[in-house]
C-alpha cells in the first residue's frame, strides 16, 4: 500500500513537473485603437463560395473583423446569429462584417449553412491573421482564437477594440458603441412590375 501511494505522488509530481516547466505559448500583444490595422491577405467563404480577399479590399469602409474560437459550437453559434440577426443594421450603415477562426473552408460552409449567415467567414489555418491581431493562442491546449473584435476605419485605422467579448450581447453593442443601433432594417425589395407592351 505504501509503494503505490508513493507511485502516485510520484507520477503526480512528475505531472505537476511537464506542465509547469513546459513553454508556454505566448499571446501576441493586441492592436490597440489608434494602430495601422495589419494588412491581410486570405480566402474568404461566402455561402459554398470561395474567393480571395484583403483587407485593402474594403477600404473606404467600416470593417468588424472578429475573431472566434470554432465553428458550431455554443458560443461561437451565439455570437455569429446575433451578427446575422442585425446585419441589415449593419449594412444600412455601411459597416462590413467579417468572422474568422483556424476552421477549414468545409467547416465555414457548413457554419454558413446551418446558421444561414450572410456575412463572409476568413480562413486563417495558419493563424497569421490572428497572429497579427493579438487573437491566436486564445485557447492555447485545442490551438484555437481568442473571442476578439475589432472595428477598423475607413483609411484602415483601428477605431474600437473589444478584448472581452459576451457572445449573446456583442453584436448590439458595437451598433450602439457606433451610434447606428437604431439604424432601420432595410426595407424588402419589391417586386418588378410586369412588363407591358
Amino acid at each position: 500500500m505504501k509503494m503505490i501511494t508513493v507511485g502516485l505522488i510520484a507520477v503526480g509530481l512528475i505531472v505537476v513537473a511537464t506542465v509547469a516547466l513546459r513553454p508556454r505559448i505566448a499571446r501576441a500583444e493586441l492592436v490597440k485603437a489608434g494602430d495601422i490595422a495589419p494588412p491581410f491577405s486570405t480566402q474568404m467563404v461566402t455561402g459554398d463560395t470561395q474567393a480571395p480577399v484583403s483587407l485593402a479590399d474594403f477600404h473606404g469602409k467600416k470593417v468588424i473583423l472578429y475573431f472566434y474560437p470554432k465553428d458550431e459550437t455554443s458560443g461561437c453559434t451565439k455570437e455569429a446569429c446575433a451578427f446575422r440577426d442585425g446585419y441589415s443594421r449593419y449594412t444600412n450603415a455601411g459597416l462590413v462584417v467579417l468572422g474568422c477562426s483556424v476552421d477549414s473552408a468545409d467547416a465555414h460552409k457548413d457554419f454558413i449553412r446551418k446558421n444561414s449567415l450572410p456575412f463572409p467567414l476568413l480562413l486563417d489555418p495558419d493563424k497569421k491573421i490572428a497572429t497579427a491581431y493579438g487573437a491566436a493562442n486564445g485557447i492555447p491546449i485545442l490551438g484555437l482564437d481568442r473571442r476578439i473584435t475589432y472595428v477598423i476605419d475607413e483609411n484602415g485605422k483601428v477605431l474600437k477594440v473589444y478584448p472581452s467579448v459576451d457572445p449573446s450581447t456583442h453584436a448590439i453593442e458595437i451598433l450602439n458603441d457606433l451610434g447606428v443601433a437604431n439604424a432601420a432594417p432595410a426595407a424588402p425589395a419589391s417586386p418588378a412590375a410586369p412588363a407591358t407592351n
